[in-house]
């Protein structure tokens, strides 16, 4: 941790004589290779997304969100209303570059222009979208456009016991900080809550390490990855967890 001395002899913090506080993201839509992502719009997503999630038949994917499954479209639109349609959280819809349709969620949350601190949060995949280049590319749009708009610290958290979410976090390069205990209620259950980050400073290997990925010579005539995106951003990791 960088500090320097103060009159007294005492740590603190590294100056920041430059820093200004960001924006809130203002961004309609963000494009990518793969996908498109575009804010939230009730009317023209809603049912689609629903369509698609209901390709999940088990209901599985909803087991670590805060709300859902619904029952029917009345109910996930009434929840969409609530939810999804402010500036925190700032919804974006995901669409895949070949169809054009809505495949997924994701937001910003807990925007702090005075820190410099965003956070990504109620993702929400539909089984056609997981484990996709269209994916990965979702993720890396939003932290590229946080980082460019000069945010300082990237943010993930989720359910301490979400496997899979604690592991899409590090191979997306965000780095292990700790857990918060009883953090949280949700779905009439306790919540630990992980923690992972991706600063500033990060950013620069790790946006390499997404564009390598991302590049379409990575892909063989099957769509098969060449080099893995966790074998980029596994060094590039502070702390594992």
């Amino acid at each position: 941790m960088s500090f320097t001395l103060n009159e007294f002899g005492q740590p603190i913090g590294f100056a920041l004589p430059d820093w200004k506080s960001p924006p809130v993201p203002h961004q309609s839509s963000l494009i990518g290779r793969y996908c498109r992502l575009a804010r939230f719009d009730l009317d023209r997503d809603t049912a689609s997304l629903f369509a698609a999630y209901a390709d999940d038949v088990e209901g599985k994917n909803w087991t670590y969100l805060a709300s859902g499954p619904f029952p029917n479209l009345v109910a996930y639109r009434d929840w969409a209303t609530r939810i999804c349609l402010g500036h925190d959280p700032m919804f974006f819809t995901i669409f895949d570059s070949a169809g054009d349709q809505p495949v997924g969620v994701a937001s910003y949350l807990r925007i702090a222009p005075a820190a410099g601190s965003i956070e990504i949060g109620h993702i929400h995949f539909a089984p056609r979208l997981r484990r996709s280049p269209a994916a990965t590319e979702a993720m890396f749009l939003m932290m590229q456009t946080a980082f460019e708009l000069g945010y300082r610290r990237f943010e993930w958290k989720c359910d301490a016991l979400n496997a899979a979410s604690r592991a899409a976090a590090q191979r997306l390069g965000l780095s292990f900080e700790g857990v918060f205990r009883q953090a949280t209620v949700y779905k009439g259950r306790n919540r630990d809550t992980a923690w992972y980050a991706a600063i500033d400073h990060d950013w620069p290997a790790l946006q390499h390490a997404f564009q390598t990925w991302l590049a379409p010579s990575n892909f063989d005539q099957h769509g098969q990855q060449q080099i893995r995106l966790s074998d980029l951003t596994r060094p590039l990791l502070h702390q594992v967890g």
